[in-house]
């Protein structure tokens, strides 16, 4: 898709641009309509440093059918799509040599666990993947397809509204060049053409999923990639050790400007830290690859009814540390050991909002179908 540099007509913020938006009115994802409350980023970048960029380098020569240009439609009603709704990602980057082999199968996991588990009608569920079958433009996980599905992600949302978001694909960290992020680096996450199109930085994911949340409406983010640990952006940081106690990091940044909701709630989980590596696995005992963060969620969400937020997030590390004791063998000095780094590369929670993760309950029904029976159904569907 041809694209222009231009800037936001409320904050100056540079931005591409489709080469046809010359008619209307160019606002950036921080700057919301002009009804609704102001949340700006803080114009006060450095100057621009051009790093060099993976698009810099040697590329592959991959095409991906564009969608059309439409024409800009007014806004579904509220009510369009129930009360939830859901966006899958899952991206294995095709031939290319950092193809990943689970993330198609997580999201089909993830799209049967949501319509099975937790009651998502199928249409509310927009999944966007690069499987070779997928012949709807719309639906591949281009950088263009992904800003405008989660834009359609909080469409309209309102009171008692529960979102989804989940990612299963490759992330990366970038050079902070507005002096926002307290260890300097961007997180990002990488669209299929992100060699072209450049990624999806954690400010821009920020602006279009969490902040347009209104009060009592629910986000949950579930992002099976390398250095996800802040990929949302969010004010707060979990921290818990490997004896269960925990504690919560303020990541808010004085010149970030405001990174939380319009009164509802965002949560996160992420498949490590903002410094750790993601695993994309079969030591699960399933012949399927897939993503250790997805396998453990799924898996930690049908064995326990009533799960709280801290039950599940040391019943997934269990989980993973158990798949990785049997592929490699135990460690002795992990097993002594109980730093930072050390779980790094498990999984982790961020929130808009403080709470306590051992009485804060994920969902209150629970209707129990095993991952068995999940990957069972999507290998004799084909």
């Amino acid at each position: 898709m041809a694209t222009r540099r231009a800037r936001c007509t409320q904050c100056g913020r540079p931005m591409l641009v489709p080469m046809e938006a010359y008619t209307i009115p160019i606002m950036c994802f921080g700057c919301p309509a002009p009804e609704r409350t102001n949340y700006p980023f803080v114009n006060n970048a450095p100057p621009f440093v051009n790093y060099p960029s993976h698009a810099d380098r040697t590329r592959n020569q991959f095409h991906y059918p564009q969608a059309q240009s439409l024409p800009q439609r007014a806004p579904l009603p509220p009510s369009a799509y129930g009360n939830k709704r859901a966006v899958i990602v899952g991206i294995s980057y095709g031939n290319q040599i950092n193809r990943l082999k689970g993330s198609l199968n997580d999201a089909q996991c993830m799209k049967y666990f949501l319509i099975h588990k937790l009651g998502f009608p199928s249409d509310s569920i927009r999944m966007l993947t690069d499987d070779p079958e997928e012949k709807n433009p719309l639906r591949i996980p281009t950088k263009h397809n992904m800003r405008m599905a989660m834009r359609w992600l909080v469409e309209g949302c309102r009171l008692g509204d529960s979102l989804v978001f989940h990612f299963s694909g490759h992330g990366s960290q970038e050079v902070d060049t507005n002096m926002d992020e307290i260890d300097g680096y961007d997180e990002a996450i990488c669209p299929v053409d992100y060699e072209y199109e450049g990624k999806i930085l954690d400010d821009e994911i920020n602006a279009i999923i969490v902040r347009p949340l209104p009060r009592g409406a629910k986000l949950h983010a579930l992002v099976d990639t390398c250095f996800s640990g802040t990929i949302l952006d969010l004010p707060f940081m979990c921290r818990m050790n490997r004896k269960g106690y925990y504690g919560w990091e303020d990541h808010r940044h004085p010149r970030a400007g405001y990174k939380g909701t319009r009164g509802g709630l965002a949560v996160c989980i992420s498949a490590c830290d903002d410094d750790g590596n993601a695993a994309d696995t079969s030591a699960f005992g399933s012949e399927e690859s897939a993503g250790a963060l997805t396998f453990s969620f799924i898996q930690a969400m049908q064995d326990e009814p009533n799960l709280t937020y801290g039950r599940l997030l040391n019943s997934m590390r269990s989980t993973i540390r158990g798949a990785k004791e049997k592929t490699f063998g135990l460690n002795d000095q992990e097993l002594t050991m109980n730093t930072r780094q050390q779980y790094a590369h498990e999984p982790q929670l961020s929130s808009s909002e403080k709470f306590d993760i051992y009485s804060k309950s994920i969902i209150n029904d629970h209707v129990y179908v095993s991952p068995a029976i999940v990957q069972q159904h999507l290998t004799s569907n084909g």
